[in-house]
């Protein structure tokens, strides 16, 4: 690398890591606004308002012309879909009985097994093995107002994260697959018509009421396109290595907006346990191979910039 590389790397990773922070806290931002939804329409109707109108913009702003793609691409776009829409509706029923910090942090378990299979490395499970103990302590701490976490919350916290496992592995090959973002905005699609018939039969007309509208674009925007947009920015100026230590302070983060935002004051022991997964999920990532800045960070994007 030359020594005008290097100076242009290192002067614009400052922004790029702030993007990267900035991506995180506008997932928790919009998952908070989805949760503000579940009162009048539960939540598999914020789940379905928020993949539509996630959906809506992104084939706006990428117009896909699914019409010209081959059988395998609208195949793969469209399982992509189905793991989204699965992924997004546990992790809201999630948080509907525990915490934004502690959806976050047992979902995060997913994506973190997964990476310790692919690399068949021991030592990852060592990681692994760490980011468990930090989910089972999460279960000593409670839920902050002094009563146990549902085990039913952390389940389907936990299901999220094997979702959102899967939804890596196929954001890897659609991407590859599918040029630019039409993969993702096809998925988008699929994923909120799958969940519509379900929300709608739950909350039915309240679906169109003004301020759930309201709070389901800001849930879209927020959890949705404007991460997605800040993260493949980012992905041009970072490692992928700072990249995903970076995104391991998602759990963190996640903890701090519902403080700040609900209310979701955590005991020392969860806040510990919290802390014992980002270090995990960390070191699996510092650990792994060594990173560099891809040509085309888009299928990367698609695997990091999930909905969550």
């Amino acid at each position: 690398m030359t020594t005008a590389a290097r100076t242009s790397r290192s002067t614009s990773s400052g922004p790029a890591v702030a993007m990267v922070l900035g991506a995180a806290a506008s997932v928790q931002v919009g998952a908070t606004a989805a949760s503000a939804m579940f009162e009048a329409v539960g939540a598999v109707g914020a789940a379905a308002l928020r993949l539509l109108l996630a959906a809506a913009v992104m084939a706006l702003l990428v117009r896909p012309r699914a019409w010209r793609w081959t059988r395998r691409q609208l195949g793969l776009s469209a399982a992509f879909g189905a793991v989204l829409a699965a992924m997004n509706t546990s992790f809201y029923a999630a948080l509907t009985h525990v915490p934004l910090g502690v959806a976050v942090t047992c979902e995060f378990l997913g994506p973190l097994t997964l990476s310790a299979v692919l690399t068949r490395r021991r030592r990852d499970l060592v990681w692994v093995a760490l980011a468990l103990a930090g989910v089972l302590l999460l279960g000593l701490g409670g839920d902050g107002e002094g009563s146990r976490l549902e085990p039913v919350g952390v389940l389907l916290a936990l299901l999220a994260g094997a979702f959102w496992a899967g939804y890596v592995l196929l954001s890897a090959r659609v991407g590859a697959a599918v040029p630019g973002q039409g993969g993702l905005a096809v998925a988008s699609v699929v994923a909120g018509a799958l969940v519509l018939p379900l929300g709608a039969a739950g909350a039915g007309a309240d679906l169109l009421h003004g301020h759930v509208l309201a709070l389901g674009l800001v849930a879209a925007l927020m959890s949705s396109v404007l991460p997605y947009s800040l993260e493949l920015v980012a992905l041009r100026r970072l490692p992928e290595r700072t990249f995903g230590v970076l995104l391991s302070l998602e759990p963190a983060i996640a903890a701090l907006v519902g403080w700040l935002l609900l209310s979701q004051a955590l005991p020392a022991t969860s806040v510990l346990a919290i802390a014992v997964v980002v270090v995990a999920s960390a070191g699996a990532t510092a650990t792994g191979e060594r990173g560099h800045v891809p040509a085309d960070p888009e299928p990367l994007a698609h695997a990091r910039g999930r909905d969550g």
